[in-house]
């Protein structure tokens, strides 16, 4: 579907309504970033994301497997960025693992759940910062940033695609 770039906007002014904002205005980093998923789209789409705005990802489909690469990760490890909930170990338990190799690890949880449920379940500590599936290009970008910035620490709630 194309949509005018502003109202009265003529033919030529109109890009598809699925794109966001041109990848050179996200906002970008070159800090070092684990990504935790199960489903290979959501970490396919990740990760190209996260590439495109300049930061290194590494990649795991599972806890265990999370653990081994950063293990064997020499530099440093900036964010762990995990779904909630994962078979063989969910993400609280992942987190708190990675933290007793990496203290200073910064830690954001993607869920397909509210974080009300995935606290209310016991999956994730009341103060985790959770954000909400789907997101869009935009919404992970900045969610990434101002988690690696210190500016989000806490949180009841980040929404995906209806945030911004």
């Amino acid at each position: 579907m194309l949509i005018p770039a502003k109202p009265g906007a003529g033919s030529r002014d109109r890009r598809p309504a699925s794109l966001g904002p041109p990848p050179n205005q996200l906002p970008r980093g070159t800090e070092t970033i684990l990504v935790v998923e199960d489903e290979d789209s959501v970490r396919f789409f990740t990760r190209r994301v996260l590439e495109t705005c300049g930061y290194t990802v590494l990649e795991a489909v599972n806890g265990k497997e999370a653990l081994e690469v950063a293990a064997a990760a020499t530099g440093p490890i900036d964010l762990l960025l995990s779904d909630a909930i994962m078979p063989l170990m969910v993400g609280g338990e992942l987190a708190r693992s990675l933290r007793v190799l990496r203290p200073q690890l910064k830690v954001l949880f993607m869920s397909g759940f509210t974080d009300d449920e995935v606290v209310r379940r016991g999956l994730l500590e009341h103060d985790s910062v959770v954000l909400e599936k789907p997101f869009t290009v935009e919404t992970i970008a900045r969610r990434v940033r101002d988690v690696l910035d210190g500016k989000i620490v806490r949180s009841t709630r980040l929404l995906g695609a209806g945030y911004d």
